[in-house]
C-alpha cells in the first residue's frame, strides 16, 4: 500500500520560511519523480516544485529563488523549503510521487499572514 505522508505546514509571517516532508512507504522512492502541488481556495491546483528520480529540479515562476525541493533516498522523503513566503503562497500542499501512475498525499495547510 503505497502512503505519503505530509508534515510541516502551519500559520507563517510573509517573509517567514517553512519546510514541508514528504514520507513516502510502499513504493521504491528512488525511482520516482516526485514534487508538490498547491491549491488555494477557489483555485486550480498548480505545480510548485518537482524532482527527478535523478535529481534534476524544475520551479515555475512564481517560487523560483523562494523555494527549493529536495530528496533523500535512503529517507524515502521529499522536502520543499519555502522561504520568503508570500500571502499568495497561501493553500494546501500536496506531495506526489510519480512513475507511471501518481499518488497522492493527503494535504498539509499553509497559511502565510499579513
Amino acid at each position: 500500500q503505497v502512503q505519503l505522508v505530509e508534515s510541516g505546514g502551519g500559520l507563517v509571517e510573509a517573509g517567514g520560511s517553512l519546510r514541508l516532508s514528504c514520507a513516502a512507504s510502499g513504493i521504491t522512492f528512488s525511482i520516482y519523480n516526485m514534487g508538490w502541488y498547491r491549491q488555494a481556495p477557489g483555485k486550480e491546483r498548480e505545480l510548485v516544485a518537482k524532482i527527478t528520480s535523478n535529481g534534476r529540479t524544475n520551479y515555475p515562476d512564481s517560487v523560483k529563488g523562494r523555494f527549493t525541493i529536495s530528496r533523500d533516498n535512503a529517507k524515502n522523503t521529499v522536502y520543499l523549503q519555502m522561504n520568503s513566503l508570500e500571502l499568495e503562497d497561501t493553500g494546501v500542499y500536496y506531495c506526489y510521487a510519480a512513475l507511471r501512475y501518481a499518488y497522492w498525499g493527503q494535504g498539509t495547510q499553509v497559511t502565510v499572514s499579513s
